[in-house]
Order: C-alpha cells, then sequence, then structure tokens
C-alpha cells in the first residue's frame, strides 16, 4: 500500500534559509559554476588502453592496477555499495583503484584532482556518502557530515571530473520519493523529488540526496544511479533482509528494492556497455510490502518467528523512529531499455534467502 503524503503536524522545518547559523542554500547552487548541458545526449568511447587483467593474475581485496597504468577510480570503496562495485569491477577483471578517505582527503578538489591526474583513470565512480548507523536517524545528529557526504561531495567529484574530462558514475538514492504516482505506478527519472527540503516534509539524509543530484544538474558525462533500499545474500547490518530479521517491531510498506550484486553489476554495464549518460533506476523490477517479505521468509524457512507489526505510520513515528522514513515504489523502464536488466523483485528476494549465508 502506498504511504500517504506527510501530513502537516509531520513537517520539518530545517530551517536552512535562516541568517545566522544556518546554510543559505540558494547561495550554495547560485555559486555553483558548473556548466549545463544535456545529460542523456553524450555518449563516450572506451579507449583501447582499457583491459581486462588476464584470468591467471591474482586480485588483492583493495586495489588492481591494470598494466598500462588504467583504472576505474571508486571513491568509498570501502562501504557497502562501495565493496560491491569493487567486487564486480574485480570479477570482470577490470582495473579498479579503491580511494580511501582514510589515506586521501578527496572532499578536498585539489587534493582529488592531483590523485586523478596522476594516473591514468578511465572513470570514477563515486560510492561515498554519509548514510548514518544504525540508520537515517542519526542524520538528524549529524547533520554536518551529512550535508558534506550527500550534497556537497557530488559537487566536488563533478567539477573536477568535468575539469579533467573524466566520465563518472553517483550513486544515488530513490529516497527522495514518497509512496507512488496517483494511478499507483512508480516513478521516473523525469519525475521531480517529493520528499526533499523543497517539499520540507523528509529526513534529513533524504533532503540531502536530493541536494546532491541538484548540484548535479545538467552534469557532463555523468550517470546518476539510483540505489533502493540494498539487500543481498551475506547477512550484514547493512542488508535489507538482515534488518527485517533483527529489529523487534516492523512497519509495513510497500518499496521497491535493489539486490546489491545485480546493482553493482548495472553500474559497471554502463561503464563497459556505453550506456548514455544519465540518472537510471536500478531496482528490482517491481515492488513488495514488508509482509510480502516477511512471508518470503518464513516460506524459505530464514526464520519461523513471529513478526510483530507497527499498526500504524504514525505509531512508527511516535515510537520507533525519530524522522520521517521514504517509502517509495520507481519505475525501471529507462534501465530496461538501456539494456540494464534485473531480477524481477520476488524472484531476486527468494534467491537471496535460499543462499543466505550467516555474518
Amino acid at each position: 500500500m502506498c504511504q500517504p503524503e506527510a501530513t502537516p503536524d509531520r513537517r520539518i522545518d530545517y530551517d536552512f534559509w535562516n541568517a545566522a547559523g544556518s546554510i543559505d542554500f540558494g547561495m550554495f547552487f547560485a555559486a555553483r559554476p558548473f556548466r549545463r548541458a544535456k545529460r542523456d545526449s553524450v555518449h563516450w568511447r572506451i579507449p583501447p588502453c582499457l583491459r581486462r587483467l588476464p584470468d591467471t593474475c591474482s586480485l588483492p581485496a583493495t586495489e588492481i592496477l591494470v598494466r598500462d597504468g588504467t583504472m576505474v577510480v571508486v571513491l568509498g570503496g570501502a562501504g557497502f555499495i562501495g565493496t560491491a562495485i569493487r567486487r564486480e569491477l574485480r570479477r570482470r577483471r577490470l582495473g579498479v583503484w579503491n580511494l580511501s578517505r582514510n589515506v586521501v582527503d578527496y572532499t578536498r578538489p585539489e587534493i582529488l584532482r592531483d590523485h586523478l591526474q596522476a594516473r591514468e583513470v578511465q572513470c570514477v565512480i563515486n560510492s561515498a556518502g554519509f548514510t548514518g548507523r544504525p540508520n537515517v536517524d542519526a542524520c538528524e545528529l549529524a547533520k554536518t557530515e551529512c550535508l558534506a557526504g550527500n550534497a556537497v561531495l557530488p559537487g566536488v567529484v563533478r567539477g573536477v571530473c568535468e575539469e579533467l574530462g573524466i566520465p563518472w558514475g553517483h550513486v544515488s538514492s530513490g529516497c527522495i520519493y514518497t509512496g507512488a504516482k496517483a494511478d499507483g505506478t512508480g516513478f521516473t527519472e523525469q519525475d521531480p523529488p517529493n520528499f526533499s527540503f523543497r517539499q520540507n516534509n523528509c529526513s534529513f539524509y533524504s533532503g540531502c540526496k536530493a541536494l546532491g543530484e541538484e548540484v548535479l544538474e545538467g552534469a557532463d558525462r555523468c550517470w546518476i544511479w539510483r540505489l533502493r533500499i540494498p539487500f543481498c545474500h551475506r547477512d550484514s547490518s547493512r542488508n535489507y533482509i538482515s534488518k527485517l530479521l533483527r529489529y523487534r517491531r516492523l512497519l509495513d510498506a510497500r518499496n521497491s528494492l535493489s539486490q546489491l550484486d545485480e546493482f553493482a553489476a548495472a553500474c559497471v554495464d554502463c561503464i563497459e556497455r556505453q550506456v548514455p549518460f544519465g540518472t537510471y533506476h536500478l531496482t528490482n523490477p517491481g515492488s513488495v510490502t514488508t509482509r510480502e517479505v516477511v512471508d518470503l521468509i518464513r516460506r524459505t524457512g530464514l526464520a519461523d518467528r513471529e513478526f510483530d507489526f507497527f499498526e500504524t505510520e504514525e505509531e512508527f513515528l511516535q515510537l520507533a523512529a525519530k524522522t520521517p522514513r521514504s517509502n517509495c515504489v520507481l519505475d525501471t523502464d529507462k534501465a530496461a531499455a538501456a539494456g540494464l536488466k534485473m531480477t524481477p523483485i520476488r524472484e531476486a528476494l527468494e534467491r537471496a534467502m535460499c543462499e543466505w549465508v550467516w555474518e
């Protein structure tokens, strides 16, 4: 069931446009010296120097350099999403360099520029961001970090990549939407966000992710990959299935989801197959409710206990959450038309549960 629009008493006023001590986002965006371009109209060619590694090559966990120096740079490669992307690049024997912020402060454009110029970089993937632990409620208490990682950093990466002429991909999120369209269909890539600071109805995390996309409006040679509630067969605190298994009470809501490894494969497909630049919803086709996922968990034998649900979203917000949640359905027709195929959601969920590996 689609989630209702936020009621007035649930609206959150972050007061960003006040004077002393707040951030003027109007000035923030006006100051960005970015050139506008039609994002979906640009194509690029993979140069001959990007080669696969030989099958006999050993594959270290953090860094692989193609013998001629060409590589794909991954920012945030140690995170849940970045690790999956690096794993997919290694699986295809492609050169990958995990640029760790613990070693290199890539949030500073001059430092990022120097490191990209020092190597023959084929593509940059920004999987870095601030999500909060254990969930987005933590972002309400770490607003500076959340803003920097999700709204400011994409602009930094854009500026450097456009200056150096390097194509790049940005891992974004479908959490900038809530609910579904009036006819029950999912939001398309062309639909404006309806869960952002501009609607004043969102979490701080979702608001920052929406701002991050505004910074990238008209970006040159850029993919924006929208992820939604990742899951896979490996037990993890970031895995949606693991969260359902461990939470005491659950909120029943309908959502689009992303199988983590298929999401990573689609991102790499964009690079290898020269998919037109632009925004893509990389979620598994279809949508599911929390109760439907729990039924699969019980049917596959992953857990046989009873699951307790909140009666309403209002009860959930009152007892278990500090900020509203995005529950939404996304349309995947554009990604499918571009050849970015993903398994139907129920099939992907059942396979993950049948192949489950406990932490």
